[in-house]
């Protein structure tokens, strides 16, 4: 399937970008196999192990099931923790090789083995993911819209680096949340950047203080415009037909009583994050630029969670795409892809 074939670009005037945090593909959406047989996800649950000691070949395995529910703690997703899951082996800085002599594809065997070096009795976490029942807004998705299940995170580490790169193609340097050089912003040139002079409009829609602001260009007094607080402004532009070309949605990053967190990202309640979806597409579907909006729905990474993919760098992002073209559910791989520094499949700003 190509790109030409698979969209018509010409009809696609509207580009909406929903970012979600920390889960990777197989987490949430690997189980969605049973409703889609071409997605490359999870069809039992015996298929897919990881010992808890990969040093051990008698080691007790730990199988990939579909108990997830509520997550809390957080599990491992640093680059140290990452080498782990991906290679099976700590890494140890300045001995261990970026990638091990000899290995060609990686194991992805060490995520049971490194969530219980976080916690003991992590690796359950880790190793399950949620039924299509448990998620009933992707499940709807799933059954109508195309699922890219070769879309990767940019580097396999945490979310600021992550989330630099959707909009900018690069973390400048960044491979953890650096919080000085963040609050001192990223100089580098965006999308934004490229959109305002072309002549191509941008929104930031956001329900916290925007992750966006990281980059010192949007700081900038002529985008001041550019920001819109979600809950006042979302519905009403799309009712209006008044979205721009480029739509980013800042959701809830931090877990408050008042305001919980809808960003799917440990420990925050995934159905928050469902029902923040919906909102979304329930706004795009009434809007009277329906038939011209691409929504896109991803992650920044993969939060730790298992996924049986050998990733090129970082993790699988679950990552669901609505576009004119797609009325029936479909997958596409490696039609859509992140940039070619990739990273396990997250499901993939807060942590």
């Amino acid at each position: 399937m190509s790109v030409e074939d698979s969209v018509p670009l010409g009809r696609i005037k509207t580009v909406v970008v929903l970012v979600q945090e920390n889960r990777s593909f197989d987490h949430m959406l690997g189980w969605m196999k049973s409703i889609n047989p071409a997605i490359d996800g999870v069809s039992n649950d015996r298929e897919h192990y990881n010992p808890l000691s990969t040093a051990d070949p008698n080691s007790r395995r730990v199988y990939f099931g579909d108990q997830s529910e509520y997550v809390d703690p957080d599990p491992g997703h640093s680059i140290q923790a990452i080498y782990e899951q991906v290679y099976g082996v700590p890494f140890s800085a300045g001995a261990t090789p970026m990638t091990p002599p000899g290995v060609v594809n990686p194991p992805m065997n060490g995520f049971a083995q490194q969530a219980e070096k976080e916690q003991p009795g992590m690796s359950s976490t880790v190793m399950n993911g949620f039924r299509p029942a448990a998620v009933p807004v992707y499940e709807s998705l799933v059954r109508e819209f195309a699922v890219c299940d070769r879309w990767f995170a940019s580097v396999p580490t945490s979310t600021q680096p992550n989330r630099l790169y959707v909009h900018s193609a690069t973390s400048y340097g960044l491979t953890s949340n650096d919080t000085k050089k963040l609050v001192e912003g990223l100089p580098q040139r965006t999308i934004f950047d490229s959109l305002d002079e072309a002549g191509f409009s941008f929104g930031i829609y956001y329900q916290y203080p925007p992750s966006t602001l990281f980059y010192r260009n949007l700081r900038r007094l002529k985008y001041v415009g550019k920001f819109h607080q979600f809950d006042v402004t979302f519905k009403d532009h799309c009712k209006k037909g008044k979205l721009p070309n480029y739509v980013v949605i800042e959701q809830r990053y931090f877990d408050l009583k008042i305001l919980p967190g809808n960003d799917d990202h440990p420990s925050h309640d995934v159905s928050r994050g469902q029902k923040l979806v919906k909102e979304i597409y329930e706004a795009l579907r009434s809007s009277p630029q329906w038939n011209e909006i691409l929504f896109i729905i991803t992650y920044d990474e993969h939060g730790g969670f298992f996924d049986h993919v050998p990733t090129p760098v970082g993790f699988r992002a679950r990552t669901t795409l609505r576009d004119p073209s797609h009325s029936t559910s479909s997958s596409i791989a490696s039609v859509f892809a992140s940039p070619p520094c990739s990273s396990p499949r997250g499901s993939s700003p807060a942590q």
